[in-house]
């Protein structure tokens, strides 16, 4: 998954807001305590990032 789409699902599933706030305050623990912002930064795969927010989130997996 590339970064552009990461952010595009993020914006559109959780707000643009909402989202923003989501990237960069909620901590995901099934990537070692770090925010999704963090864990992109530090090399983890945006679609990794997208599937913890989305277990966090209880997102339904159709829409993973």
């Amino acid at each position: 998954m590339r970064l552009t789409e990461f952010h595009e699902l993020v914006y559109e599933r959780f707000g643009e807001m909402r989202g923003a706030s989501l990237l960069v305050d909620h901590v995901l623990s099934a990537l070692d305590g770090r925010t999704p912002a963090q864990a992109i930064e530090a090399g983890v795969d945006p679609r990794d990032v997208w599937r913890a927010l989305c277990a966090d989130f209880d997102v339904p997996r159709d829409q993973w």
